[in-house]
């Protein structure tokens, strides 16, 4: 086997002091650090005292550098991968670089630290049993309606110019449904916002949100068998060409279930 490997380091997504001890010790013995931004990753070094030797390492480079650090490291070369803030690979570069490890042969070591994700989902107070990680959440409404019908806990990041028109089409869908809009975490601006996704449209709508934000959505409610009847008779007049909304009154009418829930179970399809 040769002796070069790939140490993955997780870095602080916003408190310098979160980095752990073994991630400093890795990017201080490393022959390389393959960083997605320098300037970012020399000031967590500068922080803590660590001479290292830095490489870009980005989504516009990945290919390329890839393949550099592969023949480096099959020389012996240990590199260390880190990415701005957080875990590489998630929702970051380094997807290409591990995957060309592992194809050469290469071992891949993998440390733990930091997470927007997890510290999100742990502040959310929502179930965390079961839950998914779904990146940044779809542009397109259909395709972000489709994602919100998951029974599991969501948690995605998302931009701050958009957090009111996704909490606006999840509130159209489920307006009480649980959600958590996670700002600035480990920040001095630290902002965990807890309430119903009417309620945080309604917050969100006008105000001018800045900084990082993880949004954890609880997932959507289990449907009943008399809501699954209701639902069945419903599609059936739609796709006879009834609008949905009237139509939804009509089943609510004869089957006594709920005109909203009727409503939502089948945008939720």
């Amino acid at each position: 086997m040769p002796s070069g490997r790939l140490i993955v380091c997780p870095t602080p997504i916003g408190n310098l002091e979160d980095v752990t001890l073994r991630v400093l010790s890795a990017l201080r013995d490393a022959d390389v650090v393959a960083c997605e931004d320098t300037r970012r990753t020399r000031i967590l070094l500068d922080r803590y005292g660590v001479d290292a030797s830095l490489v870009s390492y980005h989504e516009h480079n990945e290919q390329a550098r890839s393949s550099e650090l592969v023949d480096r490291m099959r020389a012996g070369v240990v590199v260390a991968l880190c990415s701005d803030a957080g875990m590489p690979l998630v929702s970051d570069p380094g997807f290409v670089l591990v995957q060309a490890c592992v194809a050469a042969g290469l071992a891949v070591e993998v440390l733990p630290g930091p997470s927007a994700a997890l510290a999100a989902l742990v502040a959310s107070a929502l179930p965390a049993e079961t839950w998914r990680f779904v990146g940044f959440l779809p542009r397109k409404k259909g395709e972000l309606a489709g994602m919100l019908a998951s029974p599991e806990t969501l948690v995605a990041f998302e931009s701050p110019r958009r957090v009111g028109g996704s909490l606006d089409v999840l509130a159209a869908i489920d307006p009480q449904r649980p959600v958590a809009v996670c700002r600035e975490l480990t920040k001095i601006h630290e902002e965990i916002v807890r309430g119903s996704a009417a309620e945080l449209a309604a917050r969100y709508a006008d105000e001018d949100v800045r900084g990082e934000v993880v949004l954890v959505i609880g997932g959507a409610p289990k449907v009943d068998g008399d809501l699954e009847a209701g639902v069945a008779a419903l599609r059936a007049l739609v796709e006879a060409g009834a609008k949905a909304r009237p139509a939804a009154g009509v089943v609510a009418g004869l089957t006594g279930t709920s005109a909203n829930a009727l409503y939502a179970a089948l945008t939720q399809r």
